[in-house]
């Protein structure tokens, strides 16, 4: 995480606390790559990746998520499941934090097809 990302980190901590999810782990990295926030909701682990951007342009913070980012994205949470020794049902989330005067976005389930 670079300094510009963790205000975003936090807010999408605390908004997904108010959701009613827990935070597991912060910034969780393994040779793969890293995940932003590591969550429950209920039964289900939640891998998050929290983008932010100051504007929409070049595609914004959801078309800043490429193949390879995805990619790496499961691979770390693969890793994160096999050292937890964790079989819960999980999912792919990603938290947008847009604007100057940050808007809070949640997509659930993003990567699911």
């Amino acid at each position: 995480m670079n300094r510009r990302g963790e205000p975003a980190e936090n807010l999408a901590a605390a908004f997904l606390e108010a959701e009613g999810l827990k935070i597991l782990a912060r910034n969780y990295r393994c040779r793969f790559g890293e995940i932003d926030l590591v969550a429950v909701n209920g039964a289900t682990l939640v891998f998050v990746e929290v983008r932010a951007r100051g504007s929409e342009a070049y595609g914004g913070a959801a078309g800043s998520i490429t193949a390879a980012k995805r990619m790496r994205l499961v691979a770390a949470a693969r890793h994160y499941l096999m050292h937890h020794r964790s079989s819960s049902p999980c999912r792919f989330d990603v938290v947008l934090v847009r604007g100057r005067e940050p808007r809070v976005e949640w997509l659930r389930d993003a990567f699911g097809e």
